[in-house]
């Protein structure tokens, strides 16, 4: 148990990061000040320890993290800088008006995967995967978010470097030079790296070393500059509606709509990846598509509560398992106890919501990389021999890095993406699902995988197709009630197939 919650807490420190970088990005933008900012962050953090308890029940029941999700983020600043909002001269109205948009969009877009999971239309998606079509969607889940990475590291690299460093030190060397603590060095990695390098942040800010700096270094390497222990209250519970009641635009709706869809495909890939590192069987497609079901009663719950962005699988505890090569379903629901406490005990949870952003980037560059190298690692599953196999692969990827690069870099010089019709909802659709890489190049490799030769029985073997074909069900393998079977006798009344 000590050591279960150990591991719990030390989810709970992973996933604080992009639960923090998010509103910390986006409640200024919307008008809020320090003191919205904590309330949001306590409200995503709770939600997220709802979500996080509902899909290890009831679910897929895999240990998974659902948190923040950055594919949210493109629809919600549509949001924040539609023409409705632009007039309002208060910030503090302007904020709590932007809110109720984004909890109306949210909420309706809920409906998509609440839909295509709980009908089993998703399953039927899910059954035509296989591991060379799985691969590149995998594999961009993780390197996809290459951005979040070195690039956030080098905003202070004195802070962020060190931790890369030690973590890499922690995690892979010390175990296999000190034997009798392999087992701590290896599970316990990030609590070790995280409080050194935070009391060296402490130090050089105390010590005066970012007195003559420019404002935009101060805000990444303080500890002091996010105004977090400040704005949050002592004890707080957030609840339904706390905002004012949610109002609802169409157009708000179908762009949140295809982040939803998005958000979707990204967290299939994911849930697949943490299928692997917790050593359970993959995962029989009903039991996916259960748990896109839970996903989406997961961002209803964002949208009624206020949280101002979706909800997904958080790829960086996906790679933390790897790290740890701990995959109980328990850490992960002692972990959202965690999230639940310290986001109604504020002040205390803001402690640790002030560790600097580049801290987390260097956890990101492995725990990313990791869930990358899953995607690579279903390749041994194929024929790598076959030209069919090395066309699909390499085309999906390349695509998948070089159509969201040119959205972006677009978006970047322009102001407004390469789709700028009148329809202003039509824009930030095409916009939001092109954006993504995991997106792009899981879509490209799945329609090219079943529409290249399918039927071809050496086919069949180049993909890979026949090693799932015993987990295509959720009877054909015994081992599927270990794993995904409902807790409390549920299976009787909701059945998997």
């Amino acid at each position: 148990w000590t050591e279960a919650i150990l591991l719990g807490f030390q989810h709970y420190l992973v996933m604080l990061g992009t639960t923090v970088i998010i509103p910390t990005a986006l409640v200024p933008q919307m008008g809020g000040n320090n003191e919205d900012k904590a309330v949001v962050i306590q409200t995503l953090l709770f939600v997220a320890g709802i979500n996080t308890l509902l899909q290890s029940f009831f679910g897929t029941r895999l240990p998974a993290v659902i948190g923040g999700s950055y594919t949210f983020v493109l629809p919600t600043i549509s949001i924040i800088l539609a023409g409705r909002y632009t007039n309002e001269p208060d910030p503090h109205t302007k904020f709590l008006k932007i809110m109720r948009g984004t909890q109306g969009a949210l909420i309706v877009a809920s409906a998509l995967q609440i839909i295509v999971g709980f009908s089993g239309l998703w399953r039927n998606v899910a059954r035509y995967l296989s591991p060379l079509s799985a691969a590149p969607l995998i594999a961009l889940v993780g390197f996809g978010l290459y951005e979040l990475g070195f690039p956030s590291v080098a905003k202070c690299v004195e802070i962020g470097l060190p931790e890369l460093i030690l973590l890499v030190i922690f995690a892979m060397y010390l175990p296999h030079t000190i034997h009798r603590m392999k087992s701590i060095f290896d599970r316990f990695a990030v609590l070790f790296t995280i409080p050194i390098v935070w009391l060296y942040a402490y130090l050089l800010t105390v010590g005066g070393a970012y007195r003559n700096v420019s404002p935009k270094t101060q805000f990444h390497c303080r500890t002091d500059r996010s105004g977090l222990i400040g704005g949050a209250p002592w004890i707080r519970v957030p609840y339904p509606f706390q905002w004012g009641a949610p109002t609802f635009d169409a157009g708000e709706a179908f762009a949140m709509m295809a982040a939803s869809f998005v958000a979707l495909v990204e967290s299939t890939g994911s849930f697949i990846a943490v299928s692997r590192f917790a050593s359970a069987t993959p995962l029989p497609p009903s039991v996916l598509s259960r748990g896109i079901g839970w996903q989406g009663v997961g961002i209803l719950l964002d949208g009624l509560f206020g949280t101002g962005n979706g909800s997904s699988v958080s790829i960086e505890n996906a790679g933390l398992l790897a790290l740890t090569r701990v995959g109980s379903r328990r850490v992960v629901q002692i972990s959202a106890g965690f999230m639940i406490f310290f986001s109604i005990l504020g002040k205390f949870g803001a402690v640790f919501a002030s560790i600097p952003a580049p801290i987390f980037a260097a956890l990101y560059c492995v725990f990313f990389a990791y869930v990358g190298s899953a995607g690579l690692g279903f390749l041994q599953f194929c024929n790598l021999n076959s030209f069919r196999t090395k066309f699909i692969l390499g085309f999906s990827v390349f695509m998948g890095f070089s159509v969201p690069q040119y959205f972006n870099e677009y978006t970047s010089v322009a102001g407004f993406g390469p789709v700028h019709t009148r329809a202003r909802w039509f824009n930030d659709m095409v916009n939001v699902l092109f954006s993504s890489k995991a997106f792009v190049g899981g879509i490209v490799a799945y329609v090219l995988d079943n529409t290249l030769h399918r039927h071809d029985g050496a086919v069949r073997k180049d993909r890979g197709y026949h090693w799932w074909d015993k987990f295509r069900s959720y009877r054909t393998d015994t081992r599927s009630e270990e794993f995904y079977s409902l807790p409390f006798n549920l299976n009787k009344f909701f059945p998997s197939v």
